[in-house]
């Protein structure tokens, strides 16, 4: 059993937990799934396959027949533009020409890693489970002194309020405040990523799970470090963010309930 509290704090009622949330902790499996995430939506790249081989030069080596030909002619025998005239242009093709193929360009690589569905499955029900232990909650960084138990329940309302004050009002009144307070502080990140628009790394504070989203989400939006989703978008790395299980995560009553149905 656990508890759910309304917006002001105060313990409301109890429900019967699911049974996602005895799942075994399986970081392994996690981990494979949150890679495999970030892999999917990684933008794929490679080199043009026909880069310096879009023209019409070819390589003319024959000794009769024909008025193109390099042979005798002073000139490397190598492949040329047809202009017109029936002469030879610019050499083209070879890695020696200039707008030619490379020798050796960077082949392309498929980033996208696969990962089984029930083993996917595995890890998004280890990852709920997982958002219940304090042990595990506590190693991420997150400050839970005030926080009376885990999984954290809210009243259904929380799903109507779409001011920033009164969502503000509502976490700290749980017990949020110290750990919104801590993920407030970004440190600039060292090596080469501040010049690729990553300068600052910012830290991850509590998961809101929804069951329908009333204006919270549009609410939540300028709280550092906060997430709210609703709960047909939860996936594993919202729950792990860097592969790492145990977030502090808030549900709403709904949400509770209609869990199992998402898992299946």
């Amino acid at each position: 059993m656990a508890n759910v509290y309304s917006l002001d704090g105060k313990k409301k009622g109890s429900l019967k937990l699911p049974d996602v949330f005895n799942t075994e902790y399986r970081p392994d499996v996690i981990q494979r799934a949150v890679v495999s995430i970030q892999t999917n939506r990684r933008q794929p790249y490679a080199p043009f396959v026909l880069a310096g081989q879009q023209t019409s030069a070819a390589y003319f080596g024959r000794r009769r027949g024909g008025f193109r030909q390099t042979i005798n002619r002073g000139m490397s025998r190598l492949p040329r533009e047809k202009p017109g005239g029936g002469g030879l242009g610019r050499v083209r093709i070879v890695p020696q020409a200039v707008g030619g193929r490379r020798a050796h360009p960077p082949k392309g690589k498929e980033w996208s890693k696969k990962i089984n569905n029930k083993e996917y499955s595995l890890a998004f029900r280890s990852a709920i489970g997982a958002t219940i232990n304090k042990e595990l909650v506590s190693k991420r960084g997150h400050i839970i002194d005030k926080i009376r138990e885990l999984p954290l329940i809210v009243d259904d309302k929380f799903e109507k309020l779409k001011k920033t004050k009164e969502i503000i009002d509502v976490l700290n009144a749980l017990g949020l405040e110290d750990d919104i307070e801590r993920a407030r502080n970004r440190v600039i990140r060292s090596g080469k990523g501040k010049m690729r628009g990553r300068k600052y790394k910012n830290k991850k504070s509590v998961l809101i799970v929804v069951n329908d989203d009333k204006g919270v989400i549009s609410g939540t939006r300028n709280i550092p470090g906060v997430d709210v989703v609703k709960l047909d978008d939860l996936n594993v790395e919202l729950l792990a963010p860097g592969t790492h299980a145990g977030r502090l995560t808030m549900w709403t009553e709904s949400a509770i309930k209609n869990i199992d149905k998402t898992i299946k």
